[in-house]
């Protein structure tokens, strides 16, 4: 655990569960306006082999237990809700121009626990239909600035109520494709590049998640069937998704605040299965809806909700915002550094 040296609160315990309220309900609100999102109730488990849970990185093991009442059937724990919310568009007859979003509680025992990551994740996961013809960069990039401001109207709101939590997001959005990264910081990780323009810019989205780069290496892994990594867009890049990245002025370090993207179509599906080597998944329900047409075009994505808290309210660790677990060494060198963990 690292806890910055002298970093204080700027709000007591009590004020930060108001604070946490205050600022989930805005953003909540700011957001779903900005992107003409409804809510939409979500479930806390899916069927095991259905190919409905998200399979993130493709490597996490999801938590799953059997259900008596169904005869033994296997159940899991929701990773995400990426693929879930395309078949909930299809299912609810969502038009063009509008999407969801819903209050994500997931587990992920497999992640790593520190002062940004928990097991326990929750997040406003959105999805929206879009016609065939916005599949591409600019649309993605137009989304991406419709978010950034939701944050930026959300942050000056809470500044209104709590004068302490000062603003120090940039007016605007950077956009930076993963490739030109590498090529401007080809020493160092994708970290390590991702801090470097965070710390330049303010607010960084990185384009291209998923795909190998120019070096053969990704620049972090995405699974196949959500994002849309694939795609070339010009300049020998491809992928029409990527990260909002934000510098953490407490913590003195980059913080990713959502993943998102254009998803996948039906070539692009088929073509990234392939690469991932990963063919036989055409033959799960949720593959076979998709290359069947009947799912929309949308684009979508995950915003954490504890991030965002954590980022907006100054905090230098994650369990000051959300309940999880958390080594008793860890608790106690918080507690010795006045780091208040719920």
């Amino acid at each position: 655990m690292s806890i910055i040296e002298g970093y204080k609160s700027v709000l007591d315990p009590h004020d930060t569960e108001k604070a946490i309220k205050k600022a989930k309900d805005t953003f909540e609100k700011e957001l779903s306006g900005a992107l003409r999102l409804s809510r939409l109730t979500s479930p806390l488990f899916v069927p095991a082999g259905s190919g409905i849970n998200d399979d993130l990185n493709g490597v996490e093991k999801p938590v799953s237990f059997s259900v008596k009442a169904l005869g033994g059937k296997r159940m899991e724990i929701v990773q995400s809700l990426a693929k879930w919310k395309r078949m909930a568009l299809a299912d609810y007859s969502v038009p063009v121009g509008r999407g969801i979003y819903t209050d994500m509680n997931a587990l992920r025992p497999d992640d790593i626990v520190d002062e940004i990551h928990s097991i326990y994740v929750d997040q406003w996961d959105w999805e929206k239909v879009i016609a065939s013809e916005e599949r591409n960069l600019d649309y993605l990039k137009k989304t991406v600035r419709e978010i950034f401001d939701a944050i930026k109207r959300t942050a000056f709101l809470l500044s209104e109520t709590y004068p302490a939590l000062e603003d120090t997001l940039p007016d605007e959005i950077t956009f930076i494709h993963s490739e030109d990264l590498l090529e401007e910081y080809p020493d160092l990780s994708p970290e390590e590049r991702e801090k470097r323009a965070a710390k330049k810019y303010g607010a960084i989205f990185v384009i291209g998640i998923g795909a190998k780069l120019k070096d053969g290496r990704e620049h972090s892994m995405r699974a196949p069937d959500y994002d849309d990594w694939s795609t070339e867009t010009g300049n020998g890049h491809k992928g029409l998704n990527g990260d909002i990245i934000v510098w953490d002025t407490v913590r003195k370090d980059s913080l990713e605040l959502s993943s998102m993207g254009i998803r996948v179509d039906q070539s692009a599906l088929l073509k990234q299965l392939e690469i991932k080597n990963l063919e036989e998944r055409k033959e799960l329900y949720w593959h076979k809806r998709l290359l069947s047409g009947a799912f929309p075009e949308t684009i979508g994505g995950g915003i954490g909700q504890s991030r965002l808290c954590m980022f907006l309210l100054h905090k230098c660790h994650i369990g000051e915002v959300q309940a999880s677990c958390w080594s008793e060494e860890e608790r106690k060198k918080a507690q010795e550094n006045g780091v208040f963990l719920i």
